[in-house]
C-alpha cells in the first residue's frame, strides 16, 4: 500500500467519523429522548392501571360505570398508539366500518375502488371483458383478501412508518360512486393530517394522493404532495422507498400459460427487461440505476407504475410460492421497492401515471414509452415481421368487424402471396430432380458399393451442375420462411385481439379448442383434445408424406431415411407441444399447409415435365465453366478419395 492510498483511507475514515458524530443527537436531546419514553412508559403503566380499576368498578356499578370504562380504554389506548404511530396516532387507529371510505371510480374502460386506509387503489376491474369462467376482469381485489400494498416508507419520533397503513381523509366526501366519461375528467383528493395533539389534525400539513381519472384512457394519474411536514417527519434520506406490491388474479383458461407469461417488466432509458417467466419458480433482482415504468405483467392484462422523473433504483420481486392461506384465483405476488428522490418536506412531490388495462400493441405503443415491448413478439430476428406486417394485418381487418378466423384466412393468404416467389423457386428446384430421375438411377447403378459413396455424390453433382440444378435452391426458400413460421409461434399467443373470440368450434382463440375432456392426464399431451391440433397434425404429415415421395427421386435414398423419419416425428411432437397452445396457432399452421397443397397442385398442373427435361438435357450437352470456389472444391474431393484408398491399401498390407 503506497502513501496516498493511506491518506485517502485516512481522510475517508475520518470523514465517515465525523458525520457519524455529526449528525447523532447530543447528550441533551439524548437526555431529553430518554425523559419522553419514560414519561411515556410511566402514562401507559397509569392508565392502564387506571383502566383496570375503572372495569373492576363498572362491575360493581352496573352499565353507568361501563360509560366510564370506555372513556379510561379510549384515553389508554391514545398512549398506546403514540408509541406506534407518533405524530400520526389518529391516522393509525382503524376507523369503525361505517367511517371506512371506500370510492368507486368509473369511466368508460374500467373501474376502480379507492380506500381512505392508505389512499391506495385497493381494487380494479376491467369493463367489456370476462375471464375464462364468465366473471368481471379483477386484476386485484384487496376486499377478498389479496396481500396488496401500496405506501412510502419514512420516518417519525424515531419510528418507521408507511402510508399504506394509515387512514388518508377524502376530501371530496365518502361513500360515493363516480362516474366520468368521454374527454371528461375527475380529480380525487386523499391527504394524511398528522395530530396536533389530543384536539385533532394539524390541517396545514398533509401527505396527499390526488387521483386523475380520464373518461376514455386506461391510464390513472397520481400526484403526490408534500406540505408543512419538517415537524413530523424525520428528514433522514435524500428519497423515499414507495413499497408496491399485488397479488394478481387468475384470467385464463390455461392457467400454466397464464403463470409463464406473469412477472415482473421494467424499463430504463434504453431497454425493456423482465424477471424469469416461470409457472412455479420465484425470481428477484436489484436494478442500480434509474427506471422509467416497473410493470406487473399478466398474460393479456398488465398493471404498470410509470414515474414522471424517473425512480432512482429498485428491488423487484416475483414470487411464485403458494401455501394455504393463497388466494383460489391467485397467480403470483409480485413486489417492486422504488426510490422516488426527495427535496423538501416543506413543499416537495413527485408525479406518476398508472395503466390498468389490456396488452394490446397498439393501445400499449401510443403511450410513447415502451410499454408495448412487454408483448413477446420474438427476437430481434422475427420480431419486426409481427410489429411492421402482422399487427397491421390485423388491426386493419378487425376496422371491419370481422371475425377473427376469417382474419387469419386473409393474414395466410397475402403472407403466401408475398412468399410466392420462394415456394414457386423451391417447387422448381424439387420438379428439376425429379424429372432427372433417370439419369439419377443410372449413377446409383454404376456406384452400387457403399465405399463408391462419394464418386457416387461427386457424379450426382456433376449431373446437377450440368443441368443448371442447384440443390440449396429447395432449401433456401425454406429458410427463409422459417422466421415467419417462428414469428406466428410468438404472436398468436401473446394476441389480446383474440382473446375470447370465437371461431367455429372453438370458443377462444387464444386458448386451446377442447372437444373432448379426458378423464386423465397424458404426459405430454394433457387432459382434453384439440381439433385444430388433430387437423393441423394431420394435414403436416401429409405435406411431409407428398415432400418425401419428391425426395425419393434424387437417388439418396440411403442418406435420406434419418431425415424423413425427423420429419415424420417432428409433426408427433407438435401434437402434443401444440395441444395446449393457442388453437388461434394450431388454425394459422392448418391454413398456412393447406394453402401450400394448393399451390404445389396449381404448380403441377401449370407446368410440363417432358418440356423441363428436355431443356434441361439440352443445357448438359453445353460446356460448364467451372468456378474457383467449384475447382477447390473438386481438388479437395480428389485428395479425400486420395486418402482413402492410401487407408484402404494399408489395411490390405
Amino acid at each position: 500500500m503506497d502513501k496516498n492510498t493511506l491518506i485517502g483511507l485516512i481522510l475517508i475514515l475520518g470523514l465517515f467519523l465525523g458525520y457519524s458524530l455529526y449528525i447523532s443527537p447530543s447528550k441533551e436531546e439524548r437526555a431529553e429522548m430518554q425523559r419522553q419514553h419514560d414519561s411515556l412508559v410511566a402514562a401507559q403503566e397509569a392508565e392502564q392501571l387506571a383502566y383496570a380499576d375503572s372495569v373492576i368498578a363498572a362491575r360493581e356499578s352496573g352499565p353507568e360505570g361501563m360509560e366510564t370504562a370506555d372513556t379510561s380504554r379510549s384515553e389508554a389506548g391514545y398512549a398506546h398508539n403514540r408509541s406506534q404511530y407518533g405524530h400520526f396516532v389518529k391516522a393509525g387507529m382503524v376507523p369503525a366500518e361505517d367511517e371506512a371510505s371506500v370510492v368507486s371510480v368509473e369511466n368508460d374502460l374500467y373501474r376502480l375502488w379507492i380506500d381512505s386506509r392508505g389512499g391506495r387503489i385497493c381494487k380494479v376491474e376491467i369493463k367489456n371483458v370476462r375471464t375464462f369462467d364468465s366473471l368481471p376482469v379483477v386484476l386485484f381485489d384487496e376486499t377478498s383478501g389479496d396481500a396488496n400494498r401500496f405506501g412510502f416508507d419514512f420516518v417519525s419520533n424515531y419510528l418507521e412508518l408507511n402510508t399504506n397503513d394509515f387512514c388518508f381523509v377524502p376530501m371530496q366526501g365518502s361513500g360515493n360512486d363516480i362516474r366520468v366519461s368521454g374527454n371528461d375528467s375527475v380529480q380525487l383528493e386523499y391527504r394524511l393530517y398528522p395530530d396536533k395533539g389530543e384536539d385533532g389534525f394539524d390541517t396545514a400539513s398533509y401527505i396527499s394522493y390526488i387521483y386523475t381519472v380520464r373518461g376514455n384512457d386506461y391510464r390513472t394519474g397520481l400526484e403526490v404532495r408534500i406540505r408543512n411536514m419538517e415537524p413530523y417527519i424525520t428528514r433522514t434520506q435524500s428519497e423515499w422507498n414507495l413499497n408496491w406490491q399485488l397479488q394478481l388474479r387468475r384470467q385464463e383458461k390455461n392457467m400454466k400459460n397464464e403463470l409463464m407469461a406473469t412477472t415482473v417488466y421494467y424499463s430504463d432509458a434504453d431497454d425493456v427487461e423482465h424477471l424469469a417467466e416461470s409457472d412455479v419458480k420465484s425470481d428477484s433482482d436489484a436494478y442500480t440505476t434509474a427506471l422509467k415504468w416497473i410493470s406487473f405483467k399478466q398474460q393479456y392484462f398488465t398493471s404498470t407504475l410509470i414515474a414522471g422523473k424517473q425512480f432512482a433504483h429498485a428491488v423487484l420481486v416475483s414470487d411464485a410460492s403458494r401455501n394455504g392461506d393463497t388466494p383460489e384465483r391467485a397467480l403470483k405476488k409480485l413486489k417492486a421497492n422504488m426510490a422516488v428522490p426527495l427535496t423538501s418536506l416543506q413543499n416537495d412531490g413527485f408525479s406518476f401515471d398508472f395503466y390498468f388495462g389490456p396488452n394490446k400493441y397498439s393501445l400499449l405503443k401510443q403511450y410513447k414509452v415502451k410499454l408495448e415491448n412487454q408483448i413477446q413478439l420474438g427476437g430481434k430476428l422475427v420480431a419486426w415481421i409481427n410489429k411492421y406486417a402482422v399487427i397491421p394485418v390485423f388491426d386493419f381487418f378487425s376496422r371491419f368487424y370481422w371475425n377473427y378466423g376469417l382474419i387469419i384466412l386473409m393474414l395466410t393468404i397475402i403472407l403466401k402471396v408475398v412468399l410466392l416467389p420462394l415456394t414457386y423457386s423451391n417447387y422448381r428446384s424439387t420438379a428439376k430432380m425429379r424429372v432427372m430421375k433417370p439419369e439419377i438411377e443410372a449413377i446409383n447403378a454404376k456406384y452400387p458399393k457403399q465405399e463408391d459413396m462419394m464418386k457416387k455424390q461427386q457424379a450426382t453433382m456433376a449431373l446437377y451442375k450440368q443441368c443448371g440444378i442447384k440443390p440449396a435452391g429447395g432449401c433456401l426458400p425454406m429458410l427463409l420462411q422459417w422466421p415467419i413460421l417462428v414469428a406466428m409461434f410468438r404472436f398468436f399467443p401473446a394476441s389480446y385481439e383474440l382473446r375470447q373470440q370465437p371461431f367455429l368450434w372453438a370458443k377462444d382463440l387464444s386458448t386451446y379448442d377442447s372437444v373432448l375432456d379426458l378423464p386423465f392426464n397424458i404426459p405430454l399431451y394433457g387432459d382434453h383434445v384439440s381439433l385444430f391440433t388433430l387437423l393441423m397434425t394431420a394435414a403436416t404429415l401429409a405435406y411431409t408424406m407428398i415432400n418425401n415421395k419428391q425426395m425419393a427421386t434424387t437417388g439418396n435414398e440411403q442418406s435420406m431415411k434419418m431425415m424423413k423419419w425427423m420429419m415424420y416425428l417432428m409433426p408427433i411432437m407438435f401434437l402434443g407441444i401444440f395441444n395446449n397452445y393457442s388453437a388461434g396457432l394450431s388454425y394459422y399452421y392448418l391454413l398456412f399447409n393447406l394453402t401450400t397443397f394448393a399451390q404445389m397442385f396449381i404448380f403441377r398442373y401449370a407446368s410440363n415435365d417432358e418440356k423441363l427435361r428436355e431443356k434441361l438435357l439440352a443445357k448438359k450437352k453445353q460446356p460448364v465453366k467451372k468456378s474457383k470456389w467449384e475447382a477447390r472444391y473438386e481438388a479437395m474431393m480428389k485428395q479425400q478419395q486420395a486418402m482413402q484408398r492410401g487407408q484402404a491399401a494399408s489395411r490390405k498390407r
